[in-house]
């Protein structure tokens, strides 16, 4: 009896392996300061033994939804598309930020209210995809004292 009980307890080690083998997203939330644009944000944790790459990201909460940082271009900071995506090393983190890496929402079709949900798809190629149901937070502060911009100025950012 007890060699039965740990052949199956040892039959499911893969399984509780494989489950953790791939990108996990935590502390993810969104916000708007006006009606066309919004960003989100969130950690992103590989638990894989390569390099995975958020490649790609879409919503149908606005006609466009594009992977962003900020780029300092001619001494001005300036929204930019990151069209190569982010890299998450093997066992390590990615953080999606305001005032750095984020996803952007171009387009709304619907001004984005505290306490809706987004559903996002991320895309990380070889390491598959993540589908997850983003809380919006208009008035969550940035984490760890960062100095951000104002949401307010993404109308006024270069795209």
């Amino acid at each position: 009896m007890k060699s039965i009980y740990l052949a199956a307890v040892a039959a499911l080690i893969p399984v509780a392996a494989a489950a953790h083998d791939g990108v996990d997203v935590q502390d993810a939330y969104a916000r708007s300061a006006n009606p066309v644009t919004g960003a989100a944000f969130m950690v992103l944790s590989n638990h894989a033994d390569r390099d995975c790459r958020l490649s790609g990201v879409s919503s149908d909460v606005a006609e466009r939804v594009e992977l962003h940082t900020h780029r300092e271009v001619d001494g001005v900071m300036k929204m930019t598309e990151v069209e190569e995506g982010f890299q998450i090393p093997a066992y390590g983190t990615h953080e999606l930020a305001r005032g750095g890496d984020h996803v952007m929402f171009l387009g709304l079709k619907s001004p984005l209210e505290d306490g809706q949900t987004i559903p996002l798809t991320l895309d990380f190629g070889d390491c598959g995809t993540e589908q997850v149901d983003v809380p919006v937070d208009n008035h969550r502060k940035p984490a760890h004292g960062k100095a951000m911009h104002k949401m307010g100025d993404m109308e006024k950012a270069d795209h």
